[in-house]
């Protein structure tokens, strides 16, 4: 074990893939610290800049004085009342019957996905889907089709030629891509979903508290709520707190409850966390300028960065910067990294080959200075 340890670490280094571990500090206003310098964070997922957001610490605090761990799984004894509260918020927030809370996304994706289909099933997938979702397919044993990325017509064709020969179907797709930026064609694909007789599922959480009236996310606001069967969502992004969600029918919901293995065999969010929770969704949609500001400031950078000639993708606060080749990124991070920015290098597998990036995620909390100042030390670089 040792050698191939050694073998992989070694091939890992030479091609400019090894990652490492950083410990750095967190602090306000989109800023981090790291051997003690301040950088601009560019990498973050906190969109909204709740991690900090007052009330949030306020409630979390509460709760911790009463009581730190939960101790138990959902069936046993961690089902408090305020978790049960948080679903209710989940389900009207996410405009469906009910909802259901797991410790996080990855968990969500897994279980739900695993659970739904089996053996003798399809599943229809984008191809750039998140790696939960990936993983989540493998390890229900359903048959996979992957359609070209966000390419409607593909999905068609695949469901025209194979959901024939297989008993039920999914298709699923994030609504926000974590990696590119870009919007799912939803109203396509809720169509193609009732025309073929299968299940639809969205993972929303790049678009959770970004997109859709009160920030309920891209189904919403594309009034597809009622055309989707599962929404998943996490509490980790723009939410500023910890968690993920599941909106979807009472029925699939009582199925997950009894059958899911990520939701039954896990110790439950602890009380300070769910409180978190719930008053990040009612901040969300008493401070509708957040989001504003976010869109405003990530449609200000793309144009900026679009018109220095850079090769940059995405529709919304997540915005690629397309470099190429793995070891031009990592270079471009670093001099950023000098100039006081936080910008993660994205390189394959994350990432198709040839594709490695700068993947920059704005926060409300980014002013239009920081912007600016940004892009005039990228060119430098260019």
């Amino acid at each position: 074990m040792e050698e191939k340890i050694k073998k992989y670490l070694h091939k890992k280094t030479k091609e400019g893939l090894l990652r490492e571990l950083k410990p750095v500090s967190l602090k306000k206003d989109g800023k981090l610290v790291f051997d003690d310098k301040e950088y601009i964070n560019f990498s973050s997922n906190d969109y909204l800049g709740l991690s900090t957001h007052s009330e949030l610490l306020e409630v979390s605090r509460e709760h911790i004085f009463s009581v730190f761990g939960s101790t138990s799984s959902r069936l046993m004894t961690g089902s408090t009342h305020l978790h049960h509260i948080l679903e209710e918020w989940v389900a009207k927030f996410k405009n469906k019957p009910a909802a259901i809370v797991f410790n996080s996304g990855y968990q969500a994706n897994v279980g739900i996905i695993s659970t739904l289909i089996g053996r003798g099933d399809v599943v229809f997938s984008d191809k750039l889907n998140h790696a939960s979702i990936v993983d989540g397919i493998k390890l229900s044993g359903a048959k996979l089709f992957r359609f070209r990325h966000n390419d409607s017509g593909h999905l068609k064709e695949l469901l025209e030629k194979e959901r024939k020969n297989f008993d039920e179907a999914l298709i699923i797709t994030e609504t926000v891509f974590s990696m590119d930026g870009d919007l799912a064609p939803l109203e396509e694909i809720a169509k193609l979903k009732e025309e073929y007789n299968s299940l639809l599922m969205v993972d929303e959480a790049h678009a959770t508290g970004v997109f859709g009236k009160d920030g309920a996310g891209l189904a919403n606001d594309k009034r597809l709520e009622d055309k989707v069967d599962i929404i998943m969502g996490t509490f980790s992004k723009a939410l500023g707190s910890f968690g993920a969600y599941a909106a979807t029918s009472s029925g699939i919901k009582k199925y997950l409850v009894n059958k899911c293995r990520s939701f039954i065999y896990s110790t439950s969010l602890p009380a300070s966390i769910i409180a978190a929770n719930i008053k990040a969704i009612e901040i969300v949609e008493k401070e509708p300028h957040r989001r504003k500001v976010l869109l405003d400031n990530a449609e200000y950078l793309r144009n900026k960065l679009i018109a220095e000639g850079l090769d940059v993708r995405g529709e919304s606060q997540i915005i690629p910067v397309i470099i190429g080749d793995n070891e031009r990124t990592v270079e471009l991070s670093e001099s950023l990294k000098e100039k006081g920015y936080w910008v993660t290098p994205v390189r394959p597998p994350t990432v198709p080959k040839g594709e490695a990036r700068l993947r920059i995620s704005l926060s409300y909390n980014h002013t239009k200075e920081d912007i600016d100042k940004f892009i005039k030390d990228l060119s430098r670089f260019l």
